[in-house]
């Protein structure tokens, strides 16, 4: 009755917030406290609720119980594989009332709406930066420590985060990120997608069709996502922050690029010498001095073998 009511009689004393129950409030007080009760025995992590003990326990076992019909990728939890679903359907039923974004997850939204009120609750005690999320810190602190705590087991790079060091051992392995069935295809050329909703968007290119304008400067696009990323030019807005120097950006394939210049990653190599590069377009115009060389050596080769 408390839900359809509102009421919520449980209070904390530190931030303000309240609760239904007397359980939640205990599990939300040790957000303030940092208590822990429950340990893997396999890891030795720790985790405020035995629910978020039980979901962890599954890494190490590898179980994943529920597949996605559309792709085919497994999850360890049903709420995982609810949010994943989302992907393909294209559902964003979260949306900012301050601009046009909108989210797939409720934590996304509550995540994004720290850009408008400016809130980063969660400080460094080194240097003052201060970060709207606890995991932003947590990737922080290693800057000031210099810790790099994923460390490969076959060579010996380490790196600040997971998924760093899982797309560096793609380079050992050769293993290629997984390729999802692609169900969608279009009549017009040889491209499939996974969802038809992303087919849709995708004959626009043949049609020119440019149905989402911009209310400011009059640019048209073919998706909304695209036009989202516009406005921002307007906005000012730049809701992706690098957590190491103050740089921000509009899109986040824009800051991934840029963390390269802390991370010191180089994903892209050339196949005719096997130097690498951070950044594709440095690639392509090292892929010119090849075929600038190509050239002279042909130009070289004519006038010698030509008859004097």
């Amino acid at each position: 009755m408390k839900k359809h009511t509102g009421d919520k009689p449980h209070n904390c004393q530190v931030c303000g917030s309240s609760c239904f129950t007397r359980s939640q409030l205990e599990i939300h007080m040790r957000t303030h406290t940092g208590e822990k009760p429950y340990s893997c025995e396999a890891c030795g992590s720790a985790f405020t609720t035995k629910q978020n003990l039980q979901r962890h326990v599954q890494i190490h076992s590898g179980e994943k119980n529920h597949s996605c019909n559309v792709c085919g990728s497994s999850f360890t939890t049903k709420s995982d594989l609810t949010r994943h679903v989302l992907i393909h359907t294209g559902e964003k039923p979260y949306s900012c009332e301050v601009c046009v974004s909108s989210f797939t997850t409720k934590s996304d939204l509550k995540r994004h709406i720290k850009i408008h009120t400016g809130e980063k609750p969660f400080s460094c005690e080194v240097c003052a930066a201060s970060f709207t999320t606890k995991s932003d810190l947590k990737r922080h602190i290693h800057v000031h420590t210099g810790e790099k705590p994923h460390s490969c087991d076959l060579c010996d790079a380490s790196f600040v985060t997971r998924h760093e060091l899982k797309l560096h051992i793609r380079k050992h392995t050769g293993e290629r990120p997984f390729t999802v069935k692609k169900p969608y295809a279009c009549e017009l050329c040889s491209s499939s997608f996974v969802t038809p909703s992303k087919l849709k968007i995708h004959t626009l290119i043949h049609t020119g069709e440019k149905p989402y304008s911009c209310e400011v400067c009059g640019s048209a696009f073919t998706t909304s996502s695209t036009l989202k990323v516009h406005i921002q030019i307007h906005t000012g807005i730049k809701p992706y922050s690098c957590e190491i120097c103050d740089f921000s950006f509009t899109r986040k394939q824009n800051l991934k690029a840029h963390l390269r210049v802390h991370t010191g990653e180089k994903p892209y190599s050339c196949e005719i010498c096997g130097l690498s590069f951070a950044w594709k377009k440095t690639l392509k115009a090292h892929m010119k001095t090849h075929n600038r060389e190509g050239l002279s050596r042909c130009t070289n080769i004519k006038k010698l073998s030509s008859p004097k």
